[in-house]
């Protein structure tokens, strides 16, 4: 049996999100989506990786990125950024 994760998006993160291009806002939709279902390890997304011991990042476009961690042996995944690659937390 496969678990779901719990994905929890800080407010301040939701309302850089609305701030985005549409596009790229269906995309922060379709992360949000496969890190609920698939968790953290999102090979498969453009410019995945690991930038620490528990925190990702990936690119929904050249200019957008979202970062997200999670402890091992939890199913909770908090994303804590997402906006222009420009001023990333990494």
């Amino acid at each position: 049996m496969k678990t779901n994760y719990e994905v929890i998006i800080k407010r301040r993160v939701q309302r850089d999100a609305e701030k985005m291009p549409k596009g790229e806002l269906i995309k922060w939709l379709n992360l949000v989506d496969d890190l609920a279902e698939r968790g953290p390890a999102l090979g498969d997304w453009p410019n995945y990786s690991k930038l620490g011991k528990n925190e990702y990042h990936c690119h929904l476009s050249y200019r957008w990125v979202a970062c997200w961690r999670h402890q091992a042996e939890t199913i909770e995944i908090e994303v804590y950024y997402v906006g222009s690659r420009e001023n990333a937390p990494y």
